[in-house]
């Protein structure tokens, strides 16, 4: 399984944590067989980009960056597409047709040697193109990068202290992790705080935010943030690293909208306690 393969595992399995569904049952409100998901979220094959859609649609998750994730891993996986090719029950992906032939033949070994490099240059461009999307979700320091090589482990990454400034996703706390609060900005943002026990850290995610937007996050420690930096972002949710939490402590979250006139609006929750929705308080 490769890195890239492995975030898109955690992000699904977090997705399918947050509806409540058994496989059986998430089954029965998709396309896909529950021996289908089974191998989907537990990295046994990679799943066809419309399981990630409707995995989302059921979850209610914006798709955009859970899609530019498969990109990615179904780049790494090509090669053996015949091999992890869908089951019976599934749909299955057609097989894309070859480009069109040239009108008229390169001259020379000049001709040729161009059109190699303008066809590796469109490759190039492309794969810098999803990268630059993704890079808020990839700026992490290499040395927190996983392995391709290295056996994939659920298990989280890190605990407390150790979370601090850390990717959630990347530390593996993102599977089934607890909804302290939700909230609605007065700009329409909808802002998440939560928490995550196996590895005593909370974050904030936020979507449909505006570009300039800002998201903080602190349990009275360091503050963490996030910001809406481009389209790509206000399209889809993007999350702070994680602070350290404990159970019983309060973790506050304050949205900052880019507007001028825009007042800072912030919330609390208690760890432990059943997950609330509450109008944040302008400040």
């Amino acid at each position: 399984m490769t890195a890239e393969h492995t975030r898109l595992t955690a992000a699904l399995r977090e997705l399918r944590a947050r509806t409540g569904l058994s496989l059986a049952a998430l089954s029965a409100r998709t396309a896909y067989s529950k021996s289908s998901w089974e191998r989907y979220l537990n990295g046994k094959a990679l799943p066809p980009r419309p399981a990630v859609q409707e995995l989302c649609r059921v979850a209610n998750e914006p798709d955009g960056r859970l899609l530019a994730l498969w990109e990615i891993a179904e780049s790494g996986w090509s090669g053996r597409a015949e091999v992890s090719a869908p089951a019976s029950d599934e749909p299955r992906r057609q097989p894309q047709e070859p480009p069109p032939p040239v009108a008229t033949r390169p001259r020379g070994g000049r001709g040729l040697l161009m059109a190699v490099v303008a066809s590796a240059s469109a490759v190039i461009v492309g794969g810098v193109a999803l990268v630059l999307f993704l890079l808020p979700d990839v700026a992490a320091t290499e040395s927190n990068a996983p392995s391709a090589s290295a056996p994939y482990s659920l298990a989280p990454q890190c605990h407390g202290a150790d979370c601090e400034g850390r990717d959630p996703m990347r530390m593996v706390c993102g599977i089934g992790p607890d909804t302290l609060t939700t909230y609605r900005t007065t700009t329409g943002a909808h802002v998440e705080l939560r928490y995550s026990e196996k590895c005593g850290a909370s974050w904030a995610r936020v979507w449909g935010a505006a570009i300039g937007d800002r998201v903080e996050v602190t349990a009275g420690g360091p503050s963490r943030d996030v910001r809406i930096e481009n389209g790509a972002d206000a399209e889809t949710y993007v999350y702070t690293a994680m602070t350290a939490a404990h159970p019983g402590g309060t973790v506050r979250s304050c949205f900052r909208p880019a507007r001028p006139d825009g007042e800072r609006e912030c919330v609390e929750a208690r760890v432990g306690q059943p997950p609330t929705t509450r109008p944040p308080t302008p400040q």
